[in-house]
């Protein structure tokens, strides 16, 4: 079972560090970056899918030299065998469309020179954009079928079909249950929660974590990189010439205000700790 999970590098936004061109661009390479949190959901199902039955999975994204680091922690996250970086200049200031045109092109090249893929895994959205476009745009690209908001999966690998459940959201919350043929597109959705029922399965997960620690410690290795010209694209149709999206402003994201006064405690010092437990007595106890 061969599977490809795409990941992608955000804004650490916890680091108050974003940075901006004059044209509202974000500037990758000059902002604190890591994994994008959804993509998380996306590494734990194609895991589970490499548990069960066994394979390859490689991480892949699109993104300045700096995305190595992200695909080292997708590698530790996912037990990958190797990581793909997509990258160089024009494809800086993509929007969704290009970058799924990007995305789809690596895994053609990767299906050409490397081997043929099952799955295909992508995060719901991502903590940057919002837009949850990605993933669904590049498969559109492959001609593949797709299934969204995944909570639980597995695969029939005789038959070569995908069984999943999917999260219908609407008045009321709604469990799907469907099927799709092999190769296809799986983009998890953030209640998707893996499970390993048998003793195999959780000697096979353990096992996988022990050789990832000692391939991830020259992660370097694993790592290919291709840029437009390996990938055969039209600069034109990537990176900003090749985005309809234009960026009309961009505001600040303003730093949360303190909901609380804090009160520093030195352990050491008896009365004080004598009136931190006073004060939380009543509480231990069940009052108000």
């Amino acid at each position: 079972m061969r599977s490809i999970v795409l990941t992608k590098g955000v804004p650490d936004f916890s680091e108050g560090a974003v940075s901006f061109d004059e044209d509202g661009h974000l500037e990758r390479g000059k902002t604190p970056t890591v994994m994008n949190p959804n993509d998380a959901f996306a590494l734990e199902a194609a895991l589970q899918t490499r548990v069960r039955h066994g394979g390859h999975v490689s991480a892949m994204s699109m993104g300045p030299p700096g995305y190595a680091d992200v695909l080292e922690e997708a590698m530790e996250s996912v037990y990958a065998d190797d990581t793909y970086l997509l990258s160089d200049r024009e494809l800086a200031a993509s929007d969704t469309w290009a970058t799924a045109i990007t995305l789809s092109a690596g895994i053609e090249k990767f299906r050409e020179e490397v081997e043929d893929v099952d799955l295909v895994f992508a995060g719901f959205k991502t903590a940057d954009g919002e837009t949850g476009q990605t993933g669904p745009q590049a498969c559109w690209a492959m001609d593949w079928p797709i299934v969204t908001h995944v909570i639980a999966l597995d695969i029939d690998p005789d038959e070569r079909v995908l069984r999943a459940k999917r999260l219908v959201e609407g008045d009321v919350d709604e469990i799907e249950t469907v099927e799709a043929p092999l190769p296809c597109f799986v983009v998890t959705d953030p209640e998707f929660e893996p499970t390993y029922r048998k003793a195999s399965h959780r000697l096979t997960h353990k096992r996988l974590r022990a050789e990832t620690q000692e391939r991830a410690v020259e992660h370097e290795e694993q790592l290919t990189t291709w840029d437009h010209v390996d990938l055969n694209l039209d600069p034109e149709y990537i990176g900003l010439d090749g985005s309809p999206t234009i960026v009309s402003s961009v505001d600040p994201i303003p730093k949360a205000p303190s909901e609380r006064d804090a009160t520093m405690i030195d352990p050491d010092d008896g009365d004080s700790m004598n009136e931190v437990l006073e004060e939380m007595q009543p509480y231990a106890a069940g009052g108000d």
